[in-house]
């Protein structure tokens, strides 16, 4: 079993997903988001499913106006569509993604991390 409210105080850095379970071919994962570091990104071949646990989140697709999503909402990003989320207070989110799903997709940036780094954080915030 695992609780969640546990997996959370273990977070030391933004941006920074940590892989809290697996199941058949998904990795289950929490984040916390504060600022707007994430860069405009897609996935190719995976859905994103984003899930609130605190705060709210700022979701932005493109060629749709961004709206916000509140503690309890859940959003699922099609593949192919190009998105990026923000949060002006810090943020707790639940994502659920392929484990062939790239961090940021194909953009590089200071904040992308590899499944390795997900699977054993360690930066600070």
């Amino acid at each position: 079993m695992i609780n969640i409210k546990d997996q959370i105080k273990k977070l030391q850095s933004y941006y920074s997903p940590k892989i809290i379970a697996e199941v058949n071919n998904e990795y289950v994962k929490i984040a916390k988001i504060k600022g707007d570091k994430v860069p405009w990104h897609m996935h190719e071949k995976e859905d994103e499913l984003f899930y609130i646990l605190e705060g709210s989140l700022v979701m932005e697709l493109e060629k749709q106006p961004s709206f916000t999503m509140q503690r309890g909402n859940l959003f699922v990003v099609s593949k192919g569509v190009c998105h990026k989320v923000s949060s002006k207070k810090e943020c707790v989110i639940l994502l659920i993604e392929s484990k062939t799903t790239l961090h940021t997709g194909n953009v590089k940036t200071e904040i992308t991390k590899l499944i390795k780094e997900q699977k054993n954080e360690k930066n600070q915030l």
